[in-house]
């Protein structure tokens, strides 16, 4: 494979991931859950939608997770565990998505300078912010199941019936910007091996020429 196509592809993923992985932080539609109960005569729209900072009921009204804001001493155990489990997602991914900027930043650079160890640096440090993007998601899915596991424990069977709870399109935008982050420290890696065969090469052509 060509250096130069390597790299672009690499640059090409790696601003995909970062552009993904920020509309997923920004969006509301990590977990949706859609309530079709025909006993429901109001005009309120029973279902919700959430993401990382708010979540959507109804129609108009919504209101901020209270992450950092929650009164801990007015908070049972199991309510104190969940709201630290959504603490870590909120801080992972947006680190996750600062560690990006400077990973691209880092990999343009090195690309440039065809340094096949800046190149390897910067793949370690891309498969780095991946592992930090694959946490968030993890946490967030293992933080949703728990909550929702606590909600069935308070609610009776027969109104669970008519409510279908799922993940949204903001955590498969996440999901994604995982798998691309993983796809552009591979690049990198391969660019960086291609750098390093050229440079044997040409070390070999210049002995033999010798």
């Amino acid at each position: 494979m060509r250096y130069g196509s390597v790299v672009l592809t690499a640059g090409f993923t790696g601003l995909l991931s970062f552009s993904l992985l920020a509309v997923a932080i920004g969006t509301d539609y990590w977990y949706i859950i859609d309530v079709n109960s025909p006993n429901h005569t109001g005009s309120d729209d029973l279902s919700s939608h959430s993401g990382l900072w708010r979540i959507i009921e109804g129609e108009n009204r919504s209101s901020i997770i209270p992450s950092f804001t929650a009164n801990m001493s007015s908070l049972s155990e199991v309510e104190k565990k969940l709201l630290g489990l959504h603490k870590v997602v909120v801080i992972l991914l947006p680190l996750s998505l600062v560690l990006l900027v400077f990973g691209w930043i880092f990999a343009l650079v090195s690309s440039l300078a065809h340094s096949s160890n800046l190149l390897a640096g910067s793949a370690s440090y891309v498969l780095v912010c991946s592992l930090f993007t694959l946490s968030g998601v993890s946490i967030y899915i293992r933080y949703s199941h728990q909550a929702m596991e606590e909600f069935q424990k308070v609610v009776p069977p027969e109104n669970l019936a008519h409510v279908d709870a799922s993940f949204g399109w903001s955590l498969a935008m996440a999901w994604l910007s995982y798998s691309l982050e993983v796809a552009t420290g591979l690049l990198l890696m391969l660019a960086a091996r291609i750098i390093q065969l050229k440079g044997h090469y040409n070390t070999g052509v210049s002995i033999a020429m010798v």
